[in-house]
């Protein structure tokens, strides 16, 4: 337990935190990356280059700081922040090391505003902060399936769009317990490349496939830090290699034990997951009501436009509703599923039968903001509305406004 007096002082620094809380967090990385290169192993390279990583980290710090008096409040981002620590292989050890550079960090950004007294409390905080986390993730540690990496033969290999192609996965001893909408990780060794490259991928696949399945995206160029894993998949990646993955992990999953109306609000390739739980609930629970929305560029980019079809047609109470940003082509046949356009509040007021039920979004960041933000204006409560980031959680900061 913290004492008065530190969580006094902790609370103190909340508004620097706001203002320099960046700042902070790349000193820390760059700083903890000179000193330990090897942890460059786990991290994604690409989100440390956009800067997602220090900007997730700055949001998880100020959290912590201003509900140091009542951490129970940021345990669900604890939760989905261990999830992605245990894919990765971040361990117990690695949190006094973490813990040391963040506060050379904050020393070195704040300089004399950085007294004995702040860097004193937030070395207590930071040891009670880390045990939430070391605690969330050794449970998670314990269920999974196992630790680590472990390699799975590629079986089959389809091309699901333009840019999207699946990898089915398979693992001779049988596959790990999945629960519909988890991710796992993929790690890499690519020729040139001095570390190990890991990214995370939805599972597209359901329980009763006799394969895992990945839905990965071709991102930018193979010389772009994004672009480097899945190109590399995608372009050297042949069936009968090996990959190797971890256990499967992650909170944004569907809830399977109600019966209530679920609606699905994708874009590009946030489709991932949905796949997963659009299946489970074909093979499982073929009278609930479904309403699937996906949002792409047009018809090239529109993956799993067929199977979504068929397994929506074994669900005598779904919908499915695509918008194309570019102009409809010859493609696009029926008109009554097609519809040329952003997804505006207005699409979604007549989509929506039904506002009492789950709503999952996911997509790029601005999609998932314009969508929650439209929902929220519909009347639906915030609370049924889950998301999903690819990549470290950002702060959405939504309002009740419309977005068109």
């Amino acid at each position: 337990m913290l004492t008065q007096k530190t969580i006094e002082i902790i609370q103190s620094t909340v508004p620097v935190l706001e203002e320099k809380g960046v700042e902070i967090t790349s000193v820390f990385y760059k700083n903890l990356f000179e000193s330990h290169p090897e942890l460059l192993n786990i991290f994604n390279h690409a989100n440390q280059k956009k800067g997602r990583q220090q900007t997730a980290l700055a949001n998880t710090v100020y959290a912590a700081a201003k509900h140091i008096h009542q951490l129970h409040m940021i345990l669900p981002a604890v939760k989905q922040i261990a999830h992605k620590h245990r894919s990765l292989g971040v361990k117990a050890e690695h949190y006094p090391i973490v813990g040391e550079h963040l506060l050379q960090a904050i020393k070195q950004v704040l300089g004399e505003a950085a007294t004995p007294e702040i860097i004193n409390a937030w070395a207590e905080a930071y040891g009670v902060i880390a045990d939430v986390f070391i605690e969330s993730e050794k449970e998670l540690y314990e269920v999974a399936d196992w630790s680590g990496f472990k390699p799975f033969k590629v079986v089959r290999i389809e091309k699901e769009s333009e840019s999207i192609t699946s990898f089915y996965l398979e693992l001779p001893e049988g596959l790990p317990a999945f629960k519909p909408g988890q991710y796992i990780s993929v790690r890499v060794s690519i020729p040139g490349e001095t570390y190990t490259m890991n990214r995370q991928y939805s599972l597209s696949g359901s329980k009763e496939m006799p394969h895992l399945r990945i839905s990965v995206k071709r991102e930018g160029g193979p010389e772009t830090e994004a672009g480097k894993v899945s190109n590399y998949l995608h372009d050297h990646i042949a069936v009968g290699d090996m990959i190797e993955i971890s256990a499967p992990a992650g909170e944004f999953t569907l809830n399977e034990a109600a019966e209530t109306p679920v609606t699905f609000i994708s874009g590009g390739v946030g489709i991932t997951p949905f796949m997963s739980m659009l299946r489970t609930i074909a093979v499982e629970q073929t009278e609930r009501e479904v309403t699937f929305v996906h949002a792409t560029q047009n018809s090239s980019t529109h993956a799993f436009v067929k199977e979504t079809a068929s397994l929506c047609a074994k669900l005598p109470n779904s919908r499915m509703f695509a918008f194309y940003s570019s102009p409809l082509d010859e493609d696009c046949t029926d008109l009554r599923f097609y519809k040329e356009g952003l997804i505006s509040k207005d699409d979604l007021e007549r989509i929506l039968q039904n506002k009492e039920g789950e709503f999952y979004i996911c997509g790029p960041v601005l999609f998932m903001k314009a969508m929650i933000q439209n929902l929220l204006s519909l009347g639906v409560e915030g609370d049924k509305i889950n998301y999903e980031f690819f990549g470290p959680a950002m702060d959405l900061k939504i309002d009740v406004q419309p977005v068109s």
